[in-house]
């Protein structure tokens, strides 16, 4: 699929400055920084590849809030989020789950589920929504990788069918965006009229070929041994045969923080709390990215990069009060 880094065994045990958990964006874009900033860093994260949810579900689709791309696949996000961090030389622990941190003075020792003992000077969790499962369908279960499914790792397989997509929020609206140049036709059902989505994304639907059924909800998924036909229902009883080979549900999902919830975090909403400066309720422990909840928080992944930035900052200037808070533009040198 990429370049990328895939899974790796590592030593029992490894010696760090900065331990970063999530190999998402955010995770990536802060190895390069802590690099920037002089930091030796470790990578850690359960899956076998870097990325975190883009690479794991959303690869070919388009992304459109990250700064100086109008426009970028997500696969090719995640490459150069990791040439990028390449430049800083981390040791990638991946398919290392973190399951411990313990508090050592002036170091936090994490455990993965691998077996390696990682001793560094501070942590960062740049762990996205915890470990991830999608809310199902209510009907049609059986046709589950006969035509239903929850992720669209590929969009060319696809290409020339007649999809439904089911759901309201943002990735429901990428999809149908992202399938309707290749899809012989692509139609959006959801149980309400109003969408959760961005309001430019839902402006490019109703603008687009995609058609919109709403308030209406998918009612019966039949076929063949795969999927051919949806019928979905209205509010008043009317009902709408739709030909269909592919039924996308793009539901949300259900997060499980998993470990995080065992290591005496401070948490709100499902999410760990963090001060100005990106610091935890925790000595040493810092948190960036879609995991991190703070007032005024808007989930978006230039803001990650953002916060993982501030919080690299103030790392640096923990770990050696010598180093200045403020390093000045990278340009300069």
């Amino acid at each position: 699929m990429s370049g990328s880094p895939a899974a790796t065994g590592a030593d029992p045990d490894v010696s760090v400055d900065l331990l970063i958990i999530g190999a998402g964006p955010t995770g990536l874009y802060g190895a390069y920084y802590a690099g920037f900033r002089g930091m030796s860093v470790a990578v850690a994260d359960a899956l076998p590849e870097v990325g975190g949810q883009i690479t794991a579900l959303y690869p070919e689709k388009l992304i459109h809030d990250v700064a100086g791309f109008p426009a970028v696949r997500g696969q090719d996000l995640v490459d150069r989020l990791a040439e990028q961090a390449g430049q800083s030389n981390p040791t990638y622990l991946l398919g290392h789950g973190v399951t411990d941190l313990d508090d050592a003075g002036k170091h936090i020792v994490a455990m993965t589920d691998a077996g390696t003992r990682i001793t560094a000077g501070a942590v960062l969790v740049c762990g996205g929504i915890g470990n991830f499962v999608p809310r199902e369908l209510p009907v049609g279960s059986e046709y589950l990788g006969r035509g239903l499914r929850y992720f669209v790792p590929r969009l060319d397989e696809l290409a020339g069918q007649d999809v439904v997509v089911v759901g309201g929020g943002d990735s429901a609206l990428d999809w149908a965006l992202s399938l309707e140049p290749i899809a012989s036709s692509v139609t959006v059902v959801h149980r309400r009229t109003r969408f959760r989505a961005h309001e430019r994304t839902v402006e490019q639907v109703h603008a687009s070929s995609v058609r919109v059924l709403t308030p209406y909800e998918i009612e019966k998924i039949s076929g063949d041994g795969s999927v051919s036909e949806v019928v979905v229902a209205g509010p008043d009883g009317d009902r709408i045969s739709l030909p269909a080979q592919s039924v996308v549900a793009a539901l949300g999902f259900i997060a499980d923080l998993g470990p995080i919830e065992r290591w005496g975090l401070e948490l709100r909403r499902r999410r760990i709390l963090v001060d100005r400066t990106m610091r935890t309720s925790r000595e040493r422990v810092f948190a960036a990215g879609d995991i991190a909840d703070h007032d005024g928080k808007v989930s978006l992944i230039s803001i990650g990069f953002g916060e993982a930035a501030l919080a690299v900052n103030h790392i640096a200037s923990l770990l050696d009060s010598a180093r200045s808070l403020t390093p000045g533009h990278s340009s300069d040198a």
